[in-house]
């Protein structure tokens, strides 16, 4: 068994935003997986960011901040004040996104189902630039 690690840097702008990663999953297993079997670790290590794994492209990541919206209203009085107006709600965002996730890999390839993505979830504006660790053990 081997170890692995690598950090993405991702630029997600000055908006709320799904980014999807498995791409850059793919091409980080290519590099380090090879025909192996596996788990791929990815971690977020930011307090307002989480990753999730859902359909993109259909709706489904508008869908998501929508709901995060109405879960987490930008204009409740959080007790957590500092930033632009509601950004408390980005630092409860991890507790419902959480900012990690195990997959599997088989002979070195995401086993994902047909429509799922793996996606970096960041609704805090004040942050533009992201971090995501990405490490194979296999």
């Amino acid at each position: 068994m081997t170890l692995h690690t690598e950090t993405l840097r991702i630029r997600t702008g000055a908006e709320e935003r799904v980014h999807d990663l498995t791409a850059d999953c793919a091409r980080f297993l290519a590099a380090h997986a090879a025909d192996r079997d596996g788990l791929l670790n990815l971690f977020v290590p930011h307090a307002t960011a989480g990753l999730a794994i859902l359909e993109t492209g259909a709706g489904s990541d508008d869908d998501l901040l929508d709901i995060l919206r109405t879960l987490l209203p930008p204009t409740r009085p959080y007790h957590h004040r500092h930033g632009t107006p509601g950004h408390g709600r980005d630092h409860v965002l991890p507790a419902l996104i959480p900012p990690h996730a195990t997959l599997p890999v088989t002979a070195g390839h995401l086993a994902l189902g047909t429509w799922q993505s793996v996606c970096l979830v960041d609704t805090n504006v004040d942050n533009a630039e992201r971090q995501v660790r990405l490490s194979f053990l296999g």
